[in-house]
């Protein structure tokens, strides 16, 4: 007599991916051709189901008996200690798959489905993101799937979900300090215009904001390196925009913010220091530059102090230190200032500029302290 033992073990990333994808609130499901019993060693092996948890082994026989209503209130079930409802589906056909999938879309989630044989190219299509495996997988389910793993590695789609959180976030931080930078400026010209003063800023020296020292914090922003919990917040709504009413708020308030300071270091230099009009524009004009360069740190998050993990990003770091220097470039170099239409700036001009710029870092980290405190 022999006994012949085979074993298909689990990748060794595969558990660490399972357990950052929990985290992440993101729920798993295997629903699999093979044996209930082996579908559910394996779910062991990886971290996906505990061995003191209880858990529900579906065959596709019990499947067909089972109502789409009784079928949704298992995929409905978020057991806080087992994100995949503690069901494990086995002995499924391609019909089973696609019916699964249905359900958790009507359910609105968004659905990613893994697969390599002919038999799961049916889910895939459904799926709203299909995962073919690139070495095993067939052609049919290369064609069916959205993308296609070159490795046939679970761990991969964990991280390409991180990267696609941080595409996210520096993309609302990319736009909050952009918006809120352009209604700082129009918001400083509008006062003006209104009090009846001259245009602070020249054509000239708006362009330069824009061109010359908007731009290289706003790429650097889109290069901020993802947070430590990116993984750790649960998966936004399909339908969750960008610009939804608390971003506009923050976005207007941030840009009142800076406009209001500028104005008011703006008025101080032309009404009560008494100098030209040429002297209060340049305080204006580095004033709102220097306060849109705070606003750049303050723009990296809602609620966490700009100052936390300062230099985690150098590029942003350098690229606020490179405006900061063309500002003082051109209000310093004579042959610049005729061209950008500025003045000489003395040390106590540049106080003035300093405790302008101030309100925008000291008012936004007390709004941020009291965010925390709600939020904790």
């Amino acid at each position: 007599l022999g006994l012949i033992g085979m074993m298909d073990p689990p990748r060794i990333e595969v558990p660490q991916a399972i357990e950052a994808a929990k985290k992440a609130g993101i729920r798993i499901f295997i629903a699999t051709g093979d044996n209930g019993l082996t579908a559910a060693a394996i779910a062991k092996m990886i971290g996906l189901i505990q061995e003191e948890e209880q858990y529900k082994i579906i065959t596709g026989e019990e499947l067909e008996k089972i109502s789409d209503e009784k079928l949704t209130e298992l995929l409905r079930n978020k057991n806080t200690k087992s994100p995949e409802g503690g069901v494990i589906f086995a002995r499924v056909s391609p019909q089973d798959k696609l019916r699964i999938v249905s359900i958790l879309k009507n359910l609105e989630e968004v659905v990613a489905v893994t697969g390599d044989g002919v038999n799961d190219a049916p889910a895939l299509k459904r799926a709203d993101i299909g995962i073919a495996m690139g070495i095993m997988g067939t052609d049919v389910t290369k064609e069916a799937a959205n993308m296609v793993l070159s490795n046939d590695s679970f761990a991969t789609i964990v991280v390409a979900i991180e990267e696609g959180r941080t595409i996210y976030q520096n993309l609302k931080k990319f736009l909050m300090y952009i918006l809120s930078g352009n209604i700082g400026e129009l918001i400083l010209i509008f006062i003006a215009l209104l009090s009846g003063l001259p245009a602070p800023l020249s054509a000239i020296t708006i362009l330069l904001v824009n061109v010359g020292t908007d731009v290289l914090p706003a790429l650097a922003l889109s290069l901020d390196p993802p947070g430590k919990d990116v993984m750790e917040k649960p998966p936004r709504h399909s339908q969750e925009r960008i610009m939804e009413g608390k971003f506009l708020g923050r976005m207007a308030y941030l840009g009142m913010l800076i406009g209001i300071t500028s104005f008011a270091t703006y008025l101080w230099s032309l009404k009560i220091a008494m100098n030209t009009e040429l002297k209060a524009g340049t305080i204006a004009f580095a004033t709102l530059v220097l306060g849109q360069m705070i606003n750049a740190y303050n723009s990296r998050s809602s609620k966490k102090s700009a100052l936390q993990g300062f230099f985690r990003n150098f590029i942003l770091l350098g690229s606020v230190m490179l405006s900061i220097f063309m500002v003082i470039a051109v209000t310093q170099i004579p042959g610049l200032q005729e061209t950008f239409e500025v003045t000489t700036l003395a040390p106590s001009d540049w106080l003035v500029v300093a405790i302008g710029t101030a309100p925008v870092l000291i008012i936004e980290e007390t709004r941020k302290f009291f965010a925390r405190k709600k939020w904790n």
